[in-house]
C-alpha cells in the first residue's frame, strides 16, 4: 500500500478481512486497516476495500459488520462481485460507495447501465473489451468506468471460472484460485504446452488514448506480489498518466524485471488475440535486484508530493509573525511566531519568504502559492520561518486525518422462507439442436433451453417440442455479447420470436434489460452466480422467472436457502470450468476445427473437452460428468423448483438416455462420473 501511494497512486483497493478474492494473501487486519486508511487520507488517496467474492447466507452477516467497521474507518468505496453482498452492504453502510467488480463480467452497455441502476458508482470493465468496444461503452456509459492496463490475465473471464472449484475444491470465486490455467495441457498428439497461461496485460503505450476515450480510472493488478513491483509499475504508469509521455525504453526493461512472462500482451485491447498472448513466468535475473533496492529505498524513505497548498505570510515591524496555510480540501490554518528584528546585514523579502516556504520536501505538500506583506527592513532567522512552515504542515495533516461522518446501518436478511415440498420439475438444456429428437420431446420435460445461436439452422426438429403444449421451449443466450454483436443477437431473438419462443435464460446482468426488452422473460442461468438468499431476492426484484443456483454450493446450503423465486439446479451433465475469449481450438490447431477438437489432457490423463462458444469463444468442460440420477430422492427435499439435465457432448441417443433415466425410465449411467460440489462444498 505504501509502495503504491509513494509512487503515485490515486487510490489503492485491499483486501480487510476474509471476504475478497485473494484469501492467501497477507490481508488487512482492523488495525492495519486503520493505519492505512489515515495515511491514504492524509494523502488524499482513496482506499477501497475488496468484498469481491461469493458468500453464503451465514457469512454476509460477518461480512455486513466488516463494512460497517471498514466505513467507521474510512473506506472510500467497496468493490462486490456478489449482488447478494451488494444487498448487504449497501444495508450497512448506505453512504459508502458500490464499484461492481471485474468479477460481475461486465462487458457491455447493459450491463453498466444494471449497475448503475443498482446504485453502483463505478464499474471494473472485463479484461477481453478491445479498444472499441471499450470507446462505445464510455461514450454512453451513465457511471464511472475502470479498465485494467497491467497486470495478470486469467485465460477465462473473471467470474465465470469454475475450473478450481470443480476439480479441486479451491474456488477462484470465493478467493482461493489454486490457478490450474498455469499448468502444462496436451492436445491431439501434440506436446504438452502452456496453453491456458496469458502473459501479463500491458498497456503502458495506450494511457492518452485511453483517457481520450472516457476511462475514468486505470487499475494495476498487483495482489500477491512483491512491494517492489508494486512501486515500479506504479510510478510508470503515474507518470505516463500525469506527463502525457509514452514509456522509455528503460521503463519497459523495469516492467519486464518487475514481472514478466516472456514479455507482455495487449492482445485483448487491439483485437489481436491468438498464440502469441500467451507465456510462461521469466526467470529472475540477479540484475534486476539492483532495480528493486533502487525502488525498495524510494518508497520507504520518500514522499510524494501530491498536495497543493498554498500559504499567506504577514511580517510587519512590532508584530509578531503570521503565517497562515490552506490545502485542496479548504483546511485552513495559522500560526504565529516571533517579533522581526531590524535588518542591520541582510533583510527578508517577500522572495526570501516564497522561497522557504516552497520548501515541503519530505512531506506530501507542494507549494503553489504564496500571498505576502513584508515590510522592508526587517530580518528574521530562517530556522523560526522553517519551523513555522513545518508546524503548519503538521497541523494540516492533523486536519486532514478527519474522518467523514457517514451513517451506518442494520443488515437484515429478512424471514425465511419455507421450502416448496412438491417435486422439482425436469428441464434440459442442449448445446446442439442434433441432440435432439422426437422421443425426446414424447418425454416431456418442463423446459427445453436451445442455444440461441442454434436457431440459424434447420429448426425442424424443435417442431415437437413447441407444438408440445406441455412443454417451454427457451432460448440460452450467450454468457458473452459485446455491444458490437447485439445486431445479430437480436435477429436471432427476432426468430426465436417468430418461433413462438417467449422465455430466454441469460447468465449475465447485462443480458436482463436488454431481452426483456425484445419482448422476452427472464430466466436466471449459472454465470449470475447465485451463491445466498440476498442475490435471489435482488433477481427477483429484476424480474426474473427463475434463477439457476450456483454449482459450488453445498447440499445443505441449497436447502437452507430462502428461495424467493423459482430456483433451479444443474444435476447432470459436464460442468463448464472456463469460458474464454481466446479460441483454444484455434490456437492449437491453427484452423477452426470445432467439431473435430479432442479437448485438452492434464498431467493426469484427465481430458476436458473443448466446445465453441458464440462468435469463436470456447467453453472448457468438465472431464467428468455431473450424475445424481440414483439420488433424485435426495435432492428432491431441496426445495428446488427445477432440476437441470445439461446435455453437452452426448449424442441424439445418448441424450434420450439421460432424460429416461432421470425420469425414472431407463437405467443409464456414464462410464465415469463425478457427484460436484454439492456434497463436497468449496473452501
Amino acid at each position: 500500500m505504501i509502495a503504491a501511494v509513494q509512487n503515485g497512486a490515486d487510490a489503492v483497493y485491499v483486501g480487510f478481512g476474509d471476504f475478497n478474492a485473494r484469501k492467501n494473501a497477507k490481508n488487512f487486519t482492523t488495525e492495519d486497516f486503520r493505519k492505512a486508511a489515515e495515511y491514504c487520507r492524509v494523502r488524499g488517496v482513496k482506499i477501497y476495500v475488496a468484498f469481491n467474492t461469493l458468500c453464503s447466507d451465514r457469512e454476509l452477516p460477518a461480512l455486513a459488520e466488516q463494512a460497517r467497521l471498514a466505513c467507521r474507518l474510512g473506506a472510500d468505496a467497496f468493490i462486490v462481485q456478489d449482488l447478494g453482498v451488494m444487498r448487504a452492504v449497501r444495508q450497512a453502510a448506505p453512504e459508502v460507495p458500490i464499484h461492481a467488480s471485474t468479477q460481475m463480467t461486465i462487458h457491455n452497455l447493459e450491463g453498466v447501465k444494471l449497475a448503475a441502476a443498482m446504485g453502483m458508482s463505478r464499474v471494473v470493465l472485463a479484461r477481453e473489451l478491445s479498444r472499441k468496444e471499450i470507446a462505445y461503452i464510455c461514450q454512453h456509459a451513465p457511471i464511472e468506468t475502470e479498465v485494467f492496463v497491467h497486470g495478470a490475465l486469467c485465460m477465462s473471464y473473471s467470474g465465470q471460472c469454475y475450473m478450481s472449484a470443480v476439480i479441486g475444491r479451491r474456488s477462484g470465486n470465493r478467493g482461493l484460485c489454486a490457478q490450474p490455467c498455469r499448468l502444462n495441457y496436451t492436445t491431439g498428439g501434440h506436446a504438452a504446452e502452456y496453453l491456458l497461461s496469458l502473459k501479463d496485460n500491458c498497456l503502458i503505450s495506450y494511457v492518452e488514448e485511453l483517457e481520450k476515450l472516457g476511462v475514468t480510472s486505470l487499475k494495476i493488478e498487483g495482489r500477491m506480489r512483491r512491494p517492489e513491483y508494486t512501486a515500479i509499475v506504479t510510478g510508470i504508469y503515474s507518470r505516463a498518466v500525469k506527463d502525457k509521455k509514452p514509456p522509455s525504453a528503460d521503463d519497459m526493461r523495469a516492467l519486464q524485471a518487475a514481472f514478466s512472462r516472456q514479455g507482455f500482451t495487449d492482445g485483448y485491447y487491439t483485437g489481436r488475440k491468438g498464440p502469441d498472448m500467451f507465456g510462461v513466468r521469466d526467470e529472475e535475473d540477479k540484475g534486476d535486484q539492483v532495480i528493486f533496492a533502487t525502488a525498495r529505498r524510494n518508497y520507504l524513505n520518500g514522499e510524494f508530493q501530491r498536495i497543493p497548498v498554498r500559504f499567506v505570510g504577514i511580517i510587519r515591524r512590532g508584530e509578531p509573525v503570521k503565517l497562515a496555510a490552506a490545502d485542496d480540501r479548504g483546511n485552513r490554518v495559522q500560526t504565529t511566531g516571533r517579533i522581526p528584528e531590524p535588518a542591520f546585514h541582510r533583510e527578508l523579502t517577500p522572495t526570501n519568504l516564497q522561497t522557504q516556504l516552497h520548501k515541503t520536501g519530505g512531506t506530501p505538500f507542494y507549494c503553489v502559492g504564496v500571498r505576502s506583506i513584508v515590510e522592508p527592513g526587517l530580518s528574521l532567522p530562517v530556522a523560526a520561518l522553517n519551523e513555522m512552515r513545518r508546524d503548519l504542515l503538521a497541523e494540516l495533516m492533523e486536519h486532514r486525518k478527519m474522518l467523514p461522518l457517514r451513517k451506518e446501518g442494520e443488515f437484515l436478511p429478512g424471514f425465511r422462507l419455507l421450502n416448496r415440498e412438491d417435486k422439482p420439475v425436469v428441464t434440459v438444456s442442449v448445446m446442439k439442436l442434433s441432440q435432439l429428437s422426437a422421443e425426446m420431446a414424447a418425454l416431456k420435460p418442463h423446459i427445453l433451453y436451445v442455444p440461441l445461436e442454434e436457431l440459424k439452422k434447420e429448426t425442424d426438429v424443435l417442431a415437437p417440442f413447441l407444438q408440445d403444449g406441455d412443454i417451454t421451449v427457451a432460448v440460452r443466450l450467450p454468457r458473452v455479447i459485446f455491444d458490437s454483436e447485439k445486431r445479430e443477437v437480436t435477429s436471432l431473438l427476432k426468430t426465436a420470436r417468430e418461433l413462438g419462443i417467449t422465455q430466454a435464460l441469460v447468465g449475465n446482468i447485462g443480458h436482463i434489460q436488454y431481452v426483456k426488452s425484445n419482448g422476452f422473460q427472464v430466466r436466471g442461468d449459472f454465470g449470475l452466480n447465485v451463491f445466498n438468499s440476498q442475490t435471489l431476492k435482488v433477481l427477483k426484484d429484476l424480474g426474473l422467472l427463475s434463477a439457476t443456483l450456483s454449482f459450488e454450493l453445498r447440499y445443505e446450503q441449497i436447502r437452507d436457502l430462502s428461495k424467493s423465486i423459482d430456483c433451479e439446479l444443474i444435476v447432470y451433465g459436464r460442468l463448464p470450468l472456463m469460458l474464454t475469449e481466446n479460441c483454444i481450438i484455434r490456437n492449437s490447431t491453427g484452423v477452426c476445427a470445432c467439431d473435430n477438437f479432442s479437448g485438452l489432457k492434464d498431467r493426469q490423463g484427465a481430458s476436458f473437452p473443448v466446445v465453441p462458444e458464440f462468435k469463436h469463444r470456447n467453453v472448457v468442460l468438465n472431464s467428468k460428468k455431473l450424475f445424481l440420477a440414483d439420488k433424485r430422492e435426495e435432492m428432491s427435499r431441496l426445495g428446488l423448483w427445477a432440476e437441470r439435465l445439461m446435455l453437452t457432448t452426448e449424442n441424439a441417443v445418448e441424450s434420450l438416455a439421460v432424460v429416461k433415466r432421470y425420469l425414472g425410465q431407463g437405467d443409464y449411467a456414464p462410464s465415469s462420473y463425478t457427484r460436484g460440489l454439492y456434497f463436497r462444498g468449496v473452501e
